[in-house]
C-alpha cells in the first residue's frame, strides 16, 4: 500500500522543475508510505512518477518505486496489493521472464510488457497504477474492478497530473479552485461525491474497473471489469458450499504479507465471520482491535473483547469519550480527503493499530452489501412499489411530493417527496432512504455556497441501475454508491492517514464473481442468513444480537463539547430541525473548504 502521483506534460517541460513538483507530490501523500519515497522523470520533461512506500511485500529496496523494465522502456507506480502475483510471476517465469525483486509491483510491470492492457483481467488485488510506456508515448492508468483503492486526476490544457488524494493535487496547485455546482449537490443529498466527481470542477476520480490512456494530450476511458447477475440453479445447500469456500479462499488471500496482519474486530457478524474463519485456517497469534464508546447504549467493546477471548486473540480496545473525540478532531479533518459524513470511526480504530506497529489489517466492510444486512434490503423495495403505484397518478404524484419535500417537518418524509417527484428508479430510491438532506434542501443550500439560484444548480444523473429483482437492485446500490463513494474512500483515507494498509475480504472481484452467482432469494435474506450458515463459528452472542453498527454517540458529543463548532453549520442550513448528521455534514464541508482556501 502506498502513495502514486504523476504529471503528464504534452509539450514538454523543464526537468527540474519537475523533479521539484514530483518531489512536493511525494511529500504531501508522506503519510501514506513512511518506508520510501522516489521519484522518476524523462529528461525533457514530457512524464514524471512519484511514489512512497509502505513496505508490505519484499522488505528490501529492491521493491521501491518508480520501477522499470530492464530495458528502461517501461516505468510503474503502483499502491495495493496483488494477491495472485505467486501464480502470475509462475506464468511469467515459464516463459523466461527473469525478476530483480519479489514484489507483486514487478510482477504487474512484466505482465504489462508481454500483455499489455489486457493483463488487467487477471490481476486479483486492489489497486490504482500508472504505466509509462516510452516506446509509444502513451500512459495507462488503472483502478481496481470495486474501487478498493482511489485515483484522482486533473486535466490543465495539454497536462494531466494525478494522485492516490485530491489533497495532494490541490496543495501542488495542480487543480482548479472551482467548485463542482452537481458534486456539491450530490455531497448534500447523500453525505458523499459519485465518482467520477469531486467537489472541483477540473479533478475527477477514475471509475472503478476502468482504464484511461493518455497519448499525445489525448485521453481515451475504457471499462475492464462488471458485474453480472446470471444466476445458477443450485440448491440451498450447494449455496452455502460455495459462500464458505470462496470466503476461505477471499481471506487466505488477504493474509499474503511479509508483515503480521491484524484484524479489525466490532461486536458485528462480518468481522466475527472474518476472524472465525481465519482461526479456522491457522492463522494464529493475531491482533485484534476495536474502539468502544461511553455510551453503553451502542459500546460494542464487550462483545468483541468477549469474541476475541473466545478466538484467542491478543485484543486492543480503545475507549473514546467526548474529550478524547474533540481531542483528535482536528486531525481527523486535516487527514480528510474530500468532507463526508463518515470515517471519523475508521481514524481512530486504525490508530490504535499502528500505535501498535501493525501496518496490515483486515475490515469486515462489504458483509452487509452483499449478504443483505442493511435495512436498506427491506426498506429500499418498499419505497420502489409506493413509487409504482405513484406513476399510475403522475400529477397528483408530483404535487404531493412537492409538499412533502418543502413543509415536512421531518427529514425523512422531505426526502420521500422528494423520491416521488424523481425518476422512481432504484437508485433513487435508495437515495430516499441513506439520502442526508431532501434534493429541494440540498439545492437551497449548495445554492447558498455557489451564490447562485437554486434552480441554477444542476443535478447529476445517477447510473442505471440493471438488476430486476428488488433486493438485488438494493444490493447493486449500496456496493456501487455507498460502498465505494462513501466508505472505501473514508476507508482508505483514514486508515492511510496512519500508513496502515486496510484490506477487505468482502469486497473482492473474484468473490462477488463466485457468490453472485448465488440467486439473490437465496444469498440475500434478511437477517444476513446465508452468511451465518456458512460461517457457523460465528458465537450466538454475536449472531442473535440485534444489529447495531460501528457509530459513535455524535448527538450526545455535540450537545456537550462541540456545540459552539456547530452553530455556524446549523444556521446554514433551511430547515431548522436539522438532524445531527446534516450538521455535521455541513460542518465538515466549511472545515474542507477553509483548509483549502475555497470558497472564500
Amino acid at each position: 500500500m502506498c502513495g502514486i502521483a504523476g504529471i503528464l506534460e504534452n509539450r514538454g517541460s523543464d526537468p527540474q522543475e519537475l523533479n521539484s513538483r514530483l518531489q512536493a507530490l511525494a511529500a504531501s501523500l508522506r503519510h501514506r508510505g513512511p518506508d520510501a519515497s522516489g521519484t522518476w522523470n524523462d529528461a525533457l520533461g514530457f512524464v514524471g512518477l512519484a511514489h512512497t512506500r509502505l513496505a508490505i511485500l519484499d522488505l528490501t529496496s529492491s521493491g521501491n518505486q518508480p520501477m522499470s523494465t530492464p530495458d528502461g522502456a517501461l516505468h510503474i507506480v503502483f499502491n495495493g496489493e496483488i494477491y495472485n502475483f505467486q501464480a502470475l510471476r509462475a506464468d511469467l517465469e515459464a516463459g523466461g521472464v527473469q525478476f530483480k525483486s519479489h514484489s507483486d509491483t514487478e510482477v504487474i510491470l512484466r505482465l504489462y510488457e508481454r500483455d499489455g492492457s489486457a493483463m488487467l483481467g487477471r490481476l486479483h488485488g486492489m489497486f490504482a497504477l500508472a504505466i509509462w510506456d516510452s516506446r509509444i508515448r502513451r500512459c495507462l492508468l488503472a483502478r481496481d474492478p470495486l474501487g478498493v483503492k482511489p485515483l484522482y486526476f486533473s486535466i490543465k490544457g495539454s497536462r494531466l497530473a494525478f494522485a492516490s488524494e485530491l489533497q495532494a493535487l490541490q496543495e501542488q496547485g495542480l487543480t482548479g479552485n472551482e467548485l463542482d455546482p452537481g458534486a456539491l449537490l450530490e455531497y448534500f443529498k447523500t453525505g458523499s461525491v459519485p465518482e467520477p466527481q469531486t467537489l472541483l470542477q477540473d479533478c475527477h476520480c477514475l471509475e472503478a474497473g476502468h482504464y484511461l490512456i493518455w497519448q499525445e494530450g489525448r485521453i481515451a476511458k475504457h471499462r475492464f471489469f462488471s458485474l453480472n447477475h446470471e444466476y445458477d440453479d443450485i440448491s440451498p445447500e450447494t449455496a452455502v458450499r460455495t459462500v464458505r469456500e470462496a470466503l476461505m479462499d477471499s481471506i487466505e488471500s488477504h493474509f499474503i504479507s511479509d508483515v503480521p496482519v491484524g484484524l479489525f474486530l466490532s461486536g458485528g457478524i462480518d468481522s466475527t465471520a472474518i476472524l472465525a474463519l481465519a482461526t479456522k485456517l491457522g492463522k494464529r497469534n493475531l491482533d485484534t482491535f476495536s474502539v468502544s464508546v461511553d455510551d453503553p447504549t451502542l459500546n460494542e467493546g464487550e462483545t468483541a473483547q468477549r469474541t476475541a477471548n473466545h478466538f484467542g486473540t491478543r485484543h486492543h480496545n480503545t475507549l473514546i469519550n467526548a474529550d478524547r473525540a474533540y481531542d483528535s478532531f482536528g486531525r481527523f479533518l486535516h487527514g480528510m480527503d474530500q468532507p463526508s459524513i463518515d470515517g471519523f470511526n475508521t481514524y481512530l480504530v486504525s490508530a490504535a493499530a499502528r500505535e501498535q506497529g501493525i501496518k496490515v489489517v483486515l475490515s469486515g466492510l462489504g458483509g452487509d452489501e452483499i449478504f443483505g444486512g442493511y435495512k436498506s434490503f427491506d426498506v429500499v423495495p418498499k419505497i420502489m412499489r409506493s413509487g409504482r403505484i405513484g406513476s399510475y397518478l403522475p400529477g397528483i404524484a408530483n404535487a404531493a411530493g412537492y409538499l412533502l419535500e418543502r413543509m415536512s417537518p421531518g427529514n425523512r418524509l422531505r426526502r420521500m417527496g422528494s423520491f416521488l417527484r424523481s425518476d422512481l428508479s432504484p437508485a433513487s430510491a435508495h437515495t430516499c432512504f441513506r439520502g442526508i438532506f431532501s434534493t429541494h434542501d440540498a439545492r437551497q443550500l449548495a445554492a447558498k455556497y455557489l451564490r447562485c439560484a437554486p434552480n441554477d444548480v444542476p443535478e447529476v444523473l445517477p447510473p442505471e441501475i440493471s438488476a430486476l429483482d428488488a433486493r438485488e437492485a438494493v444490493g447493486d446500490c449500496e456496493l456501487r454508491f455507498y460502498m465505494r463513494n462513501q466508505l472505501l474512500k473514508d476507508s482508505d483515507v483514514m486508515s492511510m492517514a496512519h500508513g496502515l494498509e486496510l484490506r477487505v475480504p468482502f469486497v473482492d472481484s473474484e468473490l462477488l464473481q463466485r457468490i453472485g452467482r448465488i440467486p439473490p432469494e437465496l444469498r440475500l435474506r434478511s437477517g444476513k442468513k446465508m452468511l451465518l450458515e456458512a460461517v457457523p463459528e460465528i458465537p450466538e452472542w454475536v449472531s442473535k444480537r440485534n444489529k447495531q453498527g460501528f457509530v459513535f454517540p455524535f448527538e450526545k458529543w455535540l450537545s456537550q463539547r462541540w456545540t459552539k463548532s456547530f452553530a455556524e453549520a446549523t444556521r446554514r442550513i433551511p430547515n431548522k430541525k436539522a438532524t445531527w448528521y446534516q450538521r455535521w455534514s455541513v460542518f465538515t464541508l466549511d472545515a474542507w473548504l477553509q483548509r483549502h482556501h475555497l470558497g472564500e
